[in-house]
């Protein structure tokens, strides 16, 4: 198995349960959020859904410059748009990785502001800090749903609300 299929299989195995927890989110807590300083529930979740999008980016350019790229967050009004916009993202990402070259898994991809260097990795180290990402904000959706009170949704192993697993 190449490193893009590992990878590929990943993508998809998170996407399960990335659709689950997304699918959790109720309508009327999309503006919710725990502090101030935390993004709002729907704005985390779809910050989530777009993250395969990475998987292009970083296999089809040396760098993200923050500087020269404005970023302008998508507008998710109701779960079933997030739902879309997640599954239209992970397309993307899988047709990133089914097109990628594996000998450019090694070559450097920087992410900078300006002059900043913010980090300097291989593409391969690149895509593996985007999955974790995904993983990671999930997790912080799941606390989200706990403050509220709403069931969490099983991930790696059963959850308090969800024994299914």
């Amino acid at each position: 198995m190449t490193q893009l299929e590992g990878l590929a299989r990943e993508l998809e195995r998170e996407a399960m349960t990335t659709r689950k927890m997304l699918s959790a989110l109720p309508d009327a807590k999309l503006d919710w959020q725990p502090h101030e300083k935390s993004m709002a529930m729907g704005r985390l979740a779809t910050h989530i859904a777009e993250l395969p999008t990475w998987i292009g980016m970083v296999l089809n350019t040396h760098e993200l410059d923050f500087a020269n790229n404005s970023y302008v967050p998508r507008s998710i009004d109701s779960t079933a748009a997030l739902l879309t916009f997640f599954e239209d993202c992970l397309a993307d990402g899988r047709k990133a990785l089914a097109a990628g070259d594996e000998g450019s898994l090694g070559e450097t991809w920087t992410m900078r502001s300006g002059e900043t260097i913010h980090s300097r990795d291989s593409r391969l180290e690149v895509l593996r800090m985007s999955m974790s990402q995904i993983i990671h904000h999930r997790a912080q959706l799941g606390v989200y749903l706990r403050l509220l009170n709403i069931p969490v949704p099983a991930s790696y192993g059963p959850s308090a609300d969800d024994e299914s697993f």
